[in-house]
């Protein structure tokens, strides 16, 4: 159960990498034994994540393991072919 009167309380960081007046902002609040993260832009919304499950998605952040998300991972179709390929998040579908 999330302690809503916590997070009212909660300092709120901004990440140095969000994007200023681009729209890519991201805030987190550490809480006594978890983390909050929201988009800066709509502040009402947020998740909750645990001390342990933060830590392992930041040092995936490190690792690079996020570092294709936002390109164009489309497959694309043989030359000639006129059927588009599928997209990658298809393709890891069960």
């Amino acid at each position: 159960m999330i302690d809503e009167a916590e997070l009212l309380r909660t300092r709120w960081h901004k990440s140095t990498w969000s994007g200023g007046d681009q729209g890519g902002c991201v805030s987190v609040a550490h809480l006594s034994t978890r983390v909050a993260v929201r988009d800066s832009k709509n502040p009402g919304r947020y998740m909750v994540v645990s001390l342990t499950a933060w830590r392992a998605f930041l040092a995936a952040v490190k690792r690079g393991e996020f570092d294709h998300v936002g390109r164009d991972t489309r497959v694309r179709a043989p030359a000639g072919s006129d059927r588009a390929g599928p997209d990658r998040a298809d393709e890891r579908r069960p």
